[in-house]
């Protein structure tokens, strides 16, 4: 238990959101499952899985919430999850829209939401972010695996103990970022952390591939998607798919 909330540590799992999933009688509005040992999780966009066990947080929120705008709860978490690891660590992590965080230019930490119901008749729903954090993990991980642009907390000179780290990080996220943090997101929806993601995001002024085009990022709107300038005149509004940034890694 971590406060009021559900908080509940799994020794391995092949995935926090899929043991989530199958779990929700197990959570009351806010809740959240972690390991450090996550065998077969899955990426945004469908992305291969490398584990890191013992070297990384893998932790889902179980919100049963009536969130006003749960589309901008990926970037809700973004900022949620930056600020705890400035808690924690003092760590000073940029935004890539719409929820990889960087830290001195490489990601660390990816994001993925999803909404679910239980598989009983009547089940409850919910709506799962699922976190995960690189705390220890050694260059050769990122090398071996095929990650020129990840980093972990460790490699960027954070003192990092991945077990006790792991089991505070979990606590801060459920007791703060997804319950005491969240009212104003709940009631309002992107509109209350705009301001703050804007200021954190590192597309706006920059370059930028999209799915169909290109341009240069010049806002996030109301709705949280990315307003791009687009090379041949004209604003697209970009909220799916895949963004690339020129000149962002190794340089924020």
């Amino acid at each position: 238990m971590s406060g009021l909330n559900t908080l509940i540590r799994l020794p391995a799992a092949d995935s926090t959101n899929a043991w989530a999933k199958a779990n929700l009688d197990r959570f009351g509005p806010v809740g959240a499952v972690y390991t450090t040992n996550q065998t077969a999780g899955r990426g945004r966009l469908g992305r291969a899985w490398a584990n890191a066990a013992g070297l990384a947080l893998y932790y889902t929120a179980v919100l049963r919430l009536p969130l006003a705008d749960p589309g901008a709860l990926p970037l809700y978490a973004s900022l949620a999850v930056a600020a705890a690891l400035r808690r924690q660590y003092g760590a000073d992590c940029r935004i890539k829209w719409p929820n990889d965080l960087l830290l001195h230019g490489k990601k660390i930490v990816g994001i993925l939401c999803e909404s679910c119901q239980s598989p009983e008749p009547g089940g409850p729903r919910a709506i799962l972010c699922g976190i995960g954090i690189n705390l220890a993990q050694p260059a050769e991980y990122f090398a071996q695996n095929g990650l020129p642009h990840a980093t972990s907390l460790a490699l960027e000179g954070a003192a990092v103990h991945p077990e006790a780290d792991a089991g505070a990080l979990a606590a801060a996220l459920t007791d703060f970022a997804f319950d005491r943090d969240i009212y104003a997101f709940e009631r309002e929806g992107f509109a209350a952390c705009r301001g703050a993601y804007k200021a954190a995001c590192v597309n706006l002024g920059r370059h930028v591939l999209y799915d169909g085009g290109a341009g240069t990022a010049v806002d996030v709107d109301e709705a949280g998607r990315l307003v791009v300038q687009e090379d041949g005149g004209g604003a697209r509004r970009v909220f799916t798919g895949e963004v690339s940034v020129r000149g962002i890694y190794g340089a924020v």
